[in-house]
């Protein structure tokens, strides 16, 4: 065995069933030892932000670490955007970063670079091997610090580790993550359950694991039965939502909103959040959306265990969990049957009605809708139960590499991207993955031919450039993006659709049948 082949082994070991590749040279031996693997699938992106936004994808919809494997520094560069985005969703990752032989790196090679300074920014843990006696260690310390920190877990190999001659080396503590979270604090744990037993306007603020099926229902029992409200960042990882499920609203994305929001508020208790702050600075505008007087207890911070936390308060409240038993109060009325669907123009407002009343049950949504996302959010509470995946870190490009990680890991459920154009043209490569791994993904590119968030960011910002400038810098007219001719030549179906009765026949037959499709959504 050479040294690739004992990498594999020891991922394998930890739990790691699937890697993301876009390798190169330095990399061709860990490659050639995937291959000779059929327990460990090696799923090819054709760049580096697919690859490392699927792994994203992967890692939300199953708690464990996907492996990626990129090639040296400048590899891990066109990756990095989308490993921001999985370090702010927490989402367990394992970057295998190729480098040069170190003899061959004091010769300084053109493809040389500083992968460390690279790396670091966007990882949670960062680790070298130094030969093929590191292997076993080097990689049971990165999958345990993806697994329970939980984030991102960086680990450079030089190509002599490769390969090099080694012995098969699988010690049991491979497979052994010890539980890192600390235990609730009781202190904390006893001036929420005051907060919430007191008269004052109280919200539970949860993030991370606290909005998945099982805690988010608990939470919302302890709501019920105190009083509480409960409320999300504007941005989650993953969120359990639909008909049947607790409607949670999101923090709004613009400032001023979000301070009118969460000024009714006395008291906050976060559970797997953090404190919430403005995307960006405006003038005049605050950093800070709570209230100056806000009380805030931080009963659990993000990465924490939020079930224990969540299960410590409702010892407080018995009832609360008979409050379980009962169907939790609807937020809209419940969904309409087909025949009264909206018809006409495809506008934002048409569009979000007819994706929320055609949802498939268990369906994964994942949203890089951007401009349009009030709209898609707030029509789904109760459409069929589904989950929510959310670009998390603001960094654009994740939704349909994040989608082809979700398909890949519920292979069995219908996963839905809801694309904005713009920010669809960083990783429409991922739409090839979704073909060539035959992936059952729709997605929904929403085709407003502009970057209308930044058109809105000028407003809030109080810019107002010249009418020509405006068209020349976010138009996206001249020439229009053909995303019909985009995904066909990714080999991927696709259709468009300028009205809603040619979305709804096109909606619905892609829904039937299997593999990737993309509907171009052009809105009115």
């Amino acid at each position: 065995m050479n040294g690739a082949d004992v990498i594999c082994e020891a991922l394998i070991a930890s739990g790691v069933e699937v890697c993301f590749a876009n390798p190169g040279t330095s990399e061709l031996h860990l490659v050639a030892g995937m291959e000779r693997r059929a327990d460990l699938r090696c799923v090819l992106g054709l760049f580096e932000g697919v690859v490392t936004g699927a792994a994203d994808g992967y890692g939300r919809m199953t708690d464990k670490p996907a492996a990626t494997l990129l090639h040296l520094g400048p590899g891990l560069g066109n990756g990095l955007a989308n490993l921001h985005n999985a370090r702010r969703a927490r989402t367990p990752i394992v970057n295998i970063v190729g480098d040069h032989a170190t003899h061959h790196l004091p010769f300084n090679a053109p493809l040389t670079s500083d992968i460390e300074s690279l790396a670091k920014p966007m990882s949670n843990w960062y680790g070298r091997m130094g030969s093929v006696h590191d292997i076993a260690s080097s990689v049971s310390d990165a999958c345990r610090a993806a697994r329970s920190l939980p984030g991102v877990a960086t680990l450079v190999v030089p190509a002599e580790v490769t390969w090099g001659d080694a012995d098969p080396v699988q010690p049991p503590s491979l497979t052994r993550f010890a539980d890192s979270a600390p235990p609730p604090d009781r202190e904390k744990e006893q001036r929420a359950v005051a907060l919430l037993r007191s008269d004052r306007t109280t919200a539970l603020f949860l993030g991370g694991r606290a909005l998945r099926q099982e805690t988010l229902a608990l939470a919302s029992g302890i709501a019920r039965k105190t009083g509480a409200s409960l409320l999300a960042p504007f941005a989650n990882a993953r969120m359990a939502r639909g008909a049947g499920r607790p409607a949670v609203p999101r923090v709004a994305y613009a400032t001023d909103l979000a301070v009118a929001q969460l000024g009714q508020f006395d008291a906050i208790v976060m559970i797997g959040a953090e404190r919430p702050v403005a995307f960006f600075a405006h003038p005049g505008m605050p950093s800070r959306l709570l209230r100056d007087d806000c009380e805030v207890i931080e009963l659990c911070e993000p990465g924490g265990d939020v079930a224990a936390a969540i299960e410590g308060l409702a010892e407080y409240f018995a009832s609360a969990r008979l409050v379980l038993d009962e169907p939790p109060p609807a937020r809209h009325c419940d969904r309409p049957h087909l025949p009264h669907l909206p018809l006409g123009p495809l506008t934002n407002e048409a569009l979000a009605e007819l994706i929320a009343r055609l949802l498939p049950d268990n369906a994964i949504v994942c949203d890089e809708a951007l401009s349009s996302v009030t709209q898609l959010f707030a029509r789904s509470y109760d459409a069929a139960p589904h989950d929510w995946l959310q670009i998390t870190g603001g960094s654009i490009g994740i939704g349909i590499p994040l989608a082809t990680g979700a398909a890949i890991a519920c292979p069995d459920r219908k996963v839905i991207t809801l694309q904005a154009d713009g920010s669809g043209m960083y990783t429409l490569q991922g739409l090839w993955t979704q073909a060539h791994e035959k992936l059952d993904a729709i997605t929904i590119v929403l085709a407003n031919r502009k970057y209308a968030l930044l058109i809105d960011e000028m407003r809030r910002m109080g810019v107002k450039p010249p009418e020509h400038q405006t068209r020349g810098s976010f138009d996206l007219t001249d020439p229009i993006l053909d995303w019909v001719s985009l995904a066909k030549g990714m080999g991927v179906e696709a259709a468009r659709a300028s009205t809603a009765e040619e979305f709804i026949k096109v909606f619905v037959g892609a829904l039937k049948r299997r593999g990737p499709f993309l509907i171009e959504a052009v809105l009115s």
